[in-house]
């Protein structure tokens, strides 16, 4: 045990600068690549000859029902693992494997659940999130194989969190490139290669997944490992898992309320601006994960140094880190806030060849995408609520852009601004994710002001 808090002191000693560059350069490349990982399938499908346009439409209608699976591995994992990094810090490292063993359980039991729940109700789930006639034939195809992957999907989002929180964000990294370059060269051999369409690209997202799954799982119970996956660990403990949760529930709000969104902005769409429209909103979201996957990144290497060190009572350190992710997150946030408003045709361009799509599109993208300048403080902010185990203010952050700002701006800019300064409805729908995201971002940085002073305060 002497030897294991020894291992993971580094959190407690290194410069903060040189320690942030050593555990978010790997987290960010994992997060690109998981990006990749995301969007691959989608570049690929929309290059299919002749179908491409409505094969790319029907897989975006997936797009909610994996944010949901992504969702639910948030909410063991984003919770445990910050809970995790808290008691290192405290030098409680059996508390740390206890957490890890108790997470790992839940995560198979939610997995068969989503399973079940994917299998059974696929078809009807996907017309709910706006699948039409000529698209549901391929968005059934895509989920149901999908669905037989959830296993591998939960394992390897959720148990890779423990892995980074350690301080082993190489092997994290590491564990999404695999399944990256897996995917990467299984997509055109079974999408292309053996003619199998959307199903292609699907197995090859599972066995990518399996891949990576097996490489996350044998990390974490061999010897390398601080924290180590032990059979007489692996039970539910609810005084860990408890607290886990309520810490993981602000990322599952975000990641869940994305499905709620997408079926909100898919059948707004949908009404207005029809397929063109819909299938716009595919790329918009794959393009706005250059923005988001990076940030959750740079997040993910500050968390455990941020964890640590709160739990470790060492309120500078805690500080520096934060001032200093919020400063680079800003950066990384305006410079590609910049690209997007002077080329977007050429990120539309990246999914689809269809000139008309492209067009439409790169106009769309200026407006969804107009105050993302601004998202380098909101994730700065709401990355270290978590880190900080501070559910509350995570939950309140999380509910407030999604449920309190967004979803209602989706309906009711398009009845109110078409009528006052005279910008046609498809284009109000847009401009709702900019509005609540400005608004998002100015409660957040005030909330967090007076948060972060007192959690300062207390250690």
């Amino acid at each position: 045990m002497e030897q294991q808090l020894e291992k993971n002191a580094f959190l407690g000693r290194e410069p903060v600068g040189r320690l942030l560059a050593r555990l978010a350069v790997p987290t960010v490349t994992a997060q690109i690549i998981n990006m990749l990982y995301n969007i691959v399938d989608r570049i690929y499908i929309g290059h299919i000859p002749e179908e491409g346009a409505l094969a790319l439409t029907g897989v975006g209608v997936c797009m909610p029902l994996i944010m949901i699976v992504s969702a639910f591995a948030a909410l063991v994992s984003n919770g445990g693992a910050p809970r995790a990094s808290i008691a290192m810090g405290r030098k409680d490292n059996q508390s740390a494997e206890e957490i890890l063993g108790s997470c790992f359980l839940l995560q198979i039991l939610v997995s068969l659940a989503l399973t079940a729940a994917l299998l059974l109700g696929g078809r009807p789930f996907l017309l709910a999130f706006g699948a039409t006639p000529e698209t549901i034939g391929y968005a059934v195809d895509y989920m149901n194989l999908y669905a037989m992957g959830t296993l591998f999907v939960q394992l390897t989002l959720g148990m890779n969190a423990f892995i980074t929180a350690q301080g082993f964000a190489k092997t994290g990294m590491l564990s999404v490139l695999i399944g990256a370059v897996c995917n990467i060269v299984l997509d055109p051999i079974f999408i292309f290669g053996f003619g199998m369409g959307v199903e292609g690209a699907a197995l090859a997202t599972v066995l990518s997944q399996a891949v990576s799954c097996v490489w996350v799982v044998t990390f974490l119970m061999g010897r390398r490992t601080i924290l180590r996956l032990k059979p007489q660990n692996l039970r539910l403990r609810w005084r860990h898992l408890g607290p886990s949760l309520a810490l993981g529930l602000a990322t599952f709000i975000m990641q869940a309320s994305e499905s709620v969104i997408s079926v909100c902005f898919n059948s707004s769409l949908r009404t207005y601006g029809g397929n063109t429209a819909v299938g716009a909103m595919t790329i918009l979201t794959s393009v706005m994960q250059f923005a988001m996957l990076p940030l959750q990144g740079l997040g993910q290497g500050a968390q455990p140094i941020i964890s640590y060190n709160y739990g470790a009572r060492s309120a500078k350190r805690v500080k520096d880190t934060y001032f200093l992710l919020l400063r680079v997150s800003m950066f990384y946030s305006t410079l590609l806030w910049a690209l997007v408003m002077l080329f977007p045709r050429a990120f539309a361009s990246i999914f689809t060849p269809n000139a008309e799509l492209v067009a439409f599109t790169g106009q769309a993208l200026r407006i969804y995408m107009a105050v993302m300048c601004l998202f380098g403080i909101q994730m700065a902010c709401q990355m270290t609520f978590t880190a900080l185990g501070n559910a509350k203010s995570s939950i309140t952050v999380a509910v407030m852009r999604k449920f309190i700002l967004l979803i209602p701006l989706i309906y009711l800019l398009p009845n109110l601004l078409p009528g006052l300064i005279g910008i046609d409805q498809t284009t109000a729908v847009y401009l709702a994710e900019p509005v609540a995201d400005a608004i998002a971002v100015t409660f957040t940085a005030i909330l967090f002001y007076f948060q972060f002073r007192r959690a300062l305060r207390n250690i």
